[in-house]
C-alpha cells in the first residue's frame, strides 16, 4: 500500500530560485575564487538581500551606533545635500555652544587656579623654595664669589680609572725572575757565623699581657696630667677624672633623622632672623637647635646677635644669661639692665645669680631704685632678711610705695604686735575698702588675742567682725559667692583659726539660697567640707542648721554622726542630750544617747536618760526593750523580768512577746516562755518568729514531733518566711530523714522562686548526705535561678577543682561585682595562692562593701591571725566593734545561739573565726 505522507526531501530534485544563493539565509553570501573554473561574479546586491528578506519576513537590521556621532550624518540624513541653511543651524549651534561655555570659563578658571596654588602650597617647586636665597645673592660681593670653593664630585658614581701605564723597573723584573730559583751553596757569612737565625731571647715574641700594662699605665699617666695630681708636670684642669668615662658616656649620638631635622630647622630659623631680624622669639629658636645639636659656641654667637638686634626684650637677655656660665651671666645682666630697666625678671635673675646674700641684697635695691612699684621684688627683699625689724622697716616702706598690694599689708600686720596689727589693718582697710582677705586677717588677730589673753567672751568680736566685713563688702560692691565664703571659712580653718571660720559661715552660710533649699543645701555643704577633712566647717554649718531647723530629727542624727566620727565622747554626749531636748519624740536619739552613757560606765545616767524617754514615749517598744537590755546586761535578772511584764501591758506588741520569750529561754525557763509563746500566737498567729523559737525550744528538748508540728504551722500561717522552711528541712535533717528534708526544700522553692537561701540549703542538704553529684546539679540549676547570688557563687568558687577557681571567681564578679560575700570569697582565693597583700586588700574592700557580714570580719580575722601583726589583729577587731555586725550565716548561727546570750561581739567574733574552715 502506497503511503500518503508528502516528501520532505522532493525540494532537493527541484531547481534552485533565480536568485538562490546557498548559506544567505544564515547570513553568509556567495563568493568565487581565481581557482573556481569560469569567471568570477558578484554577490547579492543590498535591494536583492533586502527582497529576500522581506519575502521571509525579517526586518532590516539597524547598527544602534549610526546616530550616535552627530558629525558623521550617515542613515537618515545619508543620503541628504549639506545645503546653506544646514551651515546657517551649523553656526547657530556653534554660537549657543560658545555662549554657553564663555558662562562657565570663568568659574573653571578660577577653580583651577585655585586648584594649582593649592597644590603648589603642599608640593612647591625647588625654584620657589630657593627664591629667598636666590633674591639674597644679590648681596654678595666680588671677593665673596672668588672665594667660593671648587664643585668637587658629589654624585658618589665611581669615578673613571686612570689608564695610564707605567715602566716596571728592572729590580721588580729580576726579583720575579729569581723568585723560584734554589740555592745550592752557603755563603760566606753563612759558613762563619753558623747561619742567619735569630736567637729568641731578641725579643721578637711579642708580649700582649705588657702590652695591655703599658697602655693602661699611659691613660692613668694621661688622667693624672688633665686633672692637675702629677707631680712631673704643672698642668692642672678642672676636668674631672672620676667623671671621664660618665662623660663619654652621657654624649649623645644622634641619629640621621635628628640631624635631618636640625639641619632643616636651622636652615628655617636662619631665614627666620634673616628677613625679620628684629623678631625675637626667633633669635632665641635658633640658639636653641644649636644647643639641641651640641654646638653651644654657635648658640652663644647667636644670642649674643639677638641681643645685639632687640635690646628690648627681656627674654632674648635671659635667655643669653643660661645659655653662658655664671661669671658671663652676671656680664650680660649688666648689660640687660641698661636696656630693660624695668623688667622684674632680669632683676630676679641677677639676683639669683650672686651666692653672696649681701649681693642679693644689693641687687635687688637697685632693683627697687629702678622699680619700686614691683610686689614681687619687695618680697623677695624681705625674704632675705633675718632680722624681723629690719623685715619690718621695709615692709613699712612697701606699703607706702604700694598701698594697693594686700599681701604687704599683711605680711606687715604679721610682723607687728597685736596692738599695732590692728592699726596697720585699719589703714590697710582704708587703704582697700574692696579686700576681704584684710578683714578676715582682722577677725583672725581678734581670735588670736582673745586666746592669748584667756578672754573668751571677746570671741563674739569675731562674729562682729566677720558681719561688719560682709555689710562693708556689699556697700563697696564686692559680692562674693557662698562657695568662695565657704573655700576661706575652709582655710581659716586650715591655718588654725576655727573661730573666725565659724564666724564666716554663720555671716555667708544663708546666701543665695532659696528657703525651701537650705536644708538639702546645707546638709550637703557640711558633708562636702567633711569629705575634704574640713570638720570645723562641717560642724559650723550644722550649727547654724540646726539654729534654723531645731526641730528636724535629721539634722540631730547628721550632728550626732559628726561628733561620734570625728568628736569626743562629751561632745557626742552633749549633741545628744541637745538633740533630745529638741526632739522629743525620736526613739533612736534616745537611745542613742542611753548607749553613750552605758558604754562610758555611766549605768545610771542611761537608766535616767531611759526614764525621761519613757516619759516622752509610754508606748515604744524600742525604749522598753532597750531598758531590759540594760538591765539585763548588768544582771538586774528580776527587774528586766518585770520590766517586760509592764511592756507586755503597756506597749503590748509582738516583738515585745518575742524578745520576752527569748529572755525567759536565755535564762533557764523554757516552760515559761513555751507559755508566753502561746499566747503571743493567739494574738499575733502571722508573726514568724514566734513558731522558730516554739519549735527550736522543742528541738533542744528533742521532742521532735511538737517542733514538726511548730514548724508545720507556721510554714502555714507564714509561707513566704524562708526561714521557717529551713528550719523545718533542718530538724527533718537532724531526725535522718534527709527525703523529707529535700521535699520541704522542694515546696519552699516553689512558693518562694528565685531565693538564694533556699538553694543554698538545697546545696548543704546534697552536700551533707555525700550525694557530690547531686549537690554540683542543684547549684547550677540555683544560678541558673539567681544568676548574681553571692552565697551561691561562693559555694560555687569553691566546688570548682583548685586550678579552675580564679577562672569561676572572674564569672562571680561579673555578674555580681559588689556582692560582699564573692569579694570576701576572692580574698580566701588570695589567702590560699600566698598572694597576702591582695588578700588583705579584698577582705577590706568586703567589709567596705558591706560592714554588717559578720562572716567577712571573721575571716579577716582568722586571715590576720595567721599572716598578720598584733595591730593588723587588733585594727579588724576595733572595726568589728564599731560596725556591730547582725548577718552572716555563721555569725547568725553562733550569735542567736542562747549559750553565747551575754558575749560582747568581740566574744561572738572570735567564736565566729574559730568556727569557720
Amino acid at each position: 500500500m502506497a503511503s500518503t505522507k508528502p516528501n520532505r526531501l522532493a525540494f532537493l530534485s527541484m531547481p534552485a530560485p533565480a536568485s538562490y544563493v546557498a548559506g544567505l539565509g544564515r547570513g553568509a553570501s556567495g563568493f568565487t575564487t581565481r581557482s573556481d573554473i569560469g569567471p568570477a561574479r558578484e554577490g547579492p546586491s543590498a535591494e536583492v538581500v533586502a527582497e529576500a528578506q522581506a519575502r521571509r519576513g525579517e526586518e532590516p537590521e539597524v547598527d544602534p551606533e549610526q546616530f550616535q556621532d552627530p558629525d558623521n550624518e550617515v542613515g537618515l540624513f545619508s543620503g541628504t545635500t549639506y545645503e546653506e541653511d544646514d551651515e546657517e543651524a551649523d553656526k547657530i549651534y556653534e554660537a549657543v555652544d560658545n555662549q554657553l561655555d564663555s558662562r562657565r570659563r570663568v568659574r573653571r578658571e578660577a577653580r583651577e587656579a585655585e586648584e594649582l596654588a593649592k597644590l603648589r602650597s603642599e608640593r612647591p617647586k625647588i625654584q620657589t623654595q630657593f627664591a629667598d636665597l636666590k633674591r639674597g645673592l644679590a648681596a654678595v660681593t666680588d671677593a665673596e664669589w672668588e672665594n667660593l670653593p671648587e664643585v668637587g664630585n658629589l654624585t658618589r658614581k665611581k669615578r673613571k680609572r686612570d689608564e695610564r701605564t707605567f715602566v716596571v723597573p728592572d729590580s721588580v723584573l729580576v726579583g720575579d725572575r729569581e723568585k723560584n730559583e734554589y740555592e745550592n751553596s752557603l755563603d760566606v757569612r753563612q759558613q762563619e757565623t753558623g747561619g742567619f737565625v735569630t736567637p729568641a731571647e731578641s725579643g721578637t715574641l711579642t708580649n700582649l699581657v705588657e702590652i695591655g700594662q703599658a697602655r693602661d699605665k699611659i691613660l692613668s699617666l694621661k688622667l693624672d696630667q688633665i686633672s692637675g695630681t702629677s707631680t712631673t708636670s704643672g698642668l692642672s684642669s678642672s676636668i674631672d677624672p672620676k667623671g671621664y668615662l660618665t662623660d663619654l658616656n652621657s654624649v649623645v649620638h644622634k641619629t640621621e633623622a635628628e640631624i635631618g631635622d636640625i639641619k632643616k630647622a636651622r636652615m628655617l630659623f636662619d631665614s627666620l632672623i634673616k628677613s625679620n631680624p628684629k623678631h625675637a622669639p626667633g633669635w632665641i629658636a635658633a640658639a636653641c637647635v644649636e644647643e639641641h645639636a651640641g654646638r653651644m659656641v654657635a648658640a652663644r654667637k647667636l644670642i649674643k646677635a639677638g641681643c645685639e638686634q632687640c635690646p628690648k626684650s627681656e627674654d632674648v637677655w635671659l635667655e643669653a644669661a643660661r645659655l653662658h656660665n655664671n661669671d658671663d651671666a652676671k656680664v650680660i645682666l649688666a648689660n640687660a639692665v641698661q636696656h630693660v630697666g624695668q623688667s622684674v625678671k632680669i632683676w630676679l635673675t641677677a639676683a639669683s645669680l650672686e651666692s653672696d646674700p649681701k649681693a642679693k641684697k644689693r641687687v635687688l635695691r637697685k632693683a627697687l631704685e629702678s622699680i619700686p612699684n614691683s610686689v614681687r621684688l619687695w618680697k623677695e627683699t624681705v625674704n632675705l632678711e633675718t632680722s624681723p625689724q629690719d623685715a619690718r622697716i621695709l615692709l613699712s616702706r612697701a606699703v607706702e610705695v604700694i598701698p594697693l598690694s594686700v599681701e604687704l599689708w599683711l605680711a606687715l600686720a604679721r610682723l607687728e604686735t597685736p596692738d599695732r596689727a590692728k592699726a596697720v589693718l585699719n589703714k590697710a582697710r582704708r587703704a582697700i575698702p574692696t579686700s576681704h582677705e584684710i578683714w578676715i586677717a582682722a577677725g583672725r588677730l581678734v581670735e588670736q588675742q582673745a586666746i592669748a589673753e584667756s578672754k573668751p567672751g571677746d570671741l563674739d568680736l569675731v562674729d562682729r567682725t566677720i558681719e561688719l566685713a560682709v555689710r562693708e563688702l556689699k556697700k563697696h560692691q564686692v559680692l562674693l559667692t557662698r562657695e568662695q565664703w565657704i573655700k576661706e571659712a575652709e582655710r581659716c580653718e586650715e591655718e588654725g583659726s576655727r573661730r573666725t571660720c565659724e564666724a564666716i559661715i554663720k555671716a555667708t552660710i544663708s546666701m543665695d539660697v532659696e528657703e525651701e533649699d537650705r536644708f538639702d543645701t546645707w546638709i550637703g555643704d557640711a558633708e562636702a567640707a567633711e569629705s575634704k577633712g574640713r570638720i570645723a566647717t562641717a560642724r559650723a554649718v550644722i550649727a547654724y542648721a540646726l539654729r534654723v531647723f531645731p526641730d528636724r530629727v535629721d539634722v540631730w542624727r547628721k550632728a550626732a554622726e559628726l561628733e561620734k566620727n570625728h568628736g569626743t565622747a562629751e561632745s557626742f554626749d552633749a549633741i545628744l542630750s541637745k538633740a533630745v531636748h529638741h526632739c522629743p519624740q525620736a526613739e533612736d536619739l534616745w537611745l542613742r544617747s542611753a548607749k553613750e552613757k552605758w558604754l562610758s560606765g555611766d549605768v545610771p545616767g542611761a537608766r535616767e536618760v531611759l526614764e525621761q524617754a519613757f516619759v516622752a514615749n509610754p508606748e515604744s517598744e524600742l525604749i522598753w526593750l532597750a531598758a531590759v537590755k540594760l538591765e539585763a546586761e548588768n544582771g538586774e535578772v528580776a527587774v528586766a523580768r518585770e520590766l517586760l511584764n509592764r511592756a507586755r501591758t503597756v506597749a503590748d506588741t509582738a516583738k515585745i512577746w518575742m524578745k520576752s520569750a527569748v529572755f525567759e529561754r536565755q535564762h533557764g525557763q523554757p516552760e515559761t516562755a513555751l507559755k508566753i509563746l502561746s499566747s503571743a500566737l493567739s494574738k499575733y498567729p502571722t508573726f514568724p518568729k514566734l513558731y522558730m523559737i516554739q519549735g527550736q525550744i522543742h528541738q533542744t528538748a528533742k521532742d521532735y514531733p511538737a517542733a514538726r508540728a511548730s514548724f508545720a504551722a507556721g510554714i502555714k500561717r507564714c509561707p513566704k518566711d524562708v526561714t521557717l522552711w529551713i528550719l523545718a528541712s533542718r530538724l527533718e535533717e537532724a531526725d535522718g530523714k534527709s527525703i523529707k528534708a529535700r521535699s520541704l526544700l522542694e515546696k519552699a522553692r516553689l512558693v518562694n522562686p528565685a531565693n538564694e537561701m533556699l538553694w543554698a540549703e538545697a546545696v548543704g542538704v546534697e552536700d551533707r548526705s555525700g550525694v557530690a553529684n547531686q549537690a554540683k546539679a542543684m547549684l547550677a540549676r540555683g544560678l541558673q535561678e539567681c544568676p548574681s547570688s553571692g552565697i551561691l557563687w561562693s559555694l560555687a568558687i569553691w566546688a570548682e577543682p583548685r586550678a579552675t577557681r580564679k577562672t569561676r571567681s572572674v564569672d562571680a564578679l561579673k555578674k555580681s561585682a559588689d556582692n560582699p560575700v564573692i569579694i570576701c570569697t576572692v580574698a580566701r582565693l588570695f589567702w590560699t595562692e600566698r598572694k597576702l597583700e591582695k588578700a588583705r586588700e579584698w577582705f577590706g574592700r568586703a567589709i567596705k562593701a558591706d560592714s554588717d557580714q559578720g562572716d567577712s570580719w571573721a575571716w579577716w580575722l582568722k586571715y590576720e591571725r595567721e599572716h598578720g601583726t598584733p595591730e593588723h589583729r587588733e585594727e579588724v577587731i576595733k572595726g568589728c566593734i564599731a560596725a556591730e555586725p547582725h548577718h552572716g550565716l555563721t555569725w547568725q548561727s553562733i550569735a542567736k545561739d542562747v549559750r553565747n546570750a551575754q558575749k560582747s561581739t568581740k566574744e561572738i567574733l572570735e567564736l565566729t573565726a574559730a568556727a569557720l574552715h
